[in-house]
């Protein structure tokens, strides 16, 4: 499973958990920053990427779409990067299981 984390994560995140899901992506490093949600969405879509964020605007797409694209949503505050990083790490089984359902469109964290 590939993610696709958004402008209000840290692009960081992406070299320190890439061991874990191959192929993710930063909306940086894809020059997408400052790029409208429904272009986000939409290239997760197409690219089959799971979008991860702490914006509840994907959220509320979530809920009037559906999947794909399944969203992550981090419910975590202001967190440092290293506290992310352990969010997605530790929770690897939860979210590797929520990428293979066929029924559930978003997964929050806290």
């Amino acid at each position: 499973m590939k993610l696709l984390l958004d402008e209000n994560l840290s692009d960081r995140i992406v070299g320190r958990i890439i061991d874990l899901y191959p192929n993710s992506e930063h909306v940086k490093t894809l020059g997408l920053t400052n790029t409208d949600d429904v272009f986000i969405w939409e290239y997760a879509k197409v690219n089959d990427f799971v979008i991860v964020s702490k914006d509840s605007d994907f959220h509320q797409r979530s809920l009037l779409y559906g999947h794909p694209p399944k969203f992550i949503y981090l419910r975590i505050g202001n967190r440092p990067t290293s506290f992310v990083v352990r969010v997605l790490r530790e929770n690897y089984d939860i979210i590797f299981q929520f990428g293979e359902s066929k029924i559930e469109s978003i997964l929050v964290l806290m």
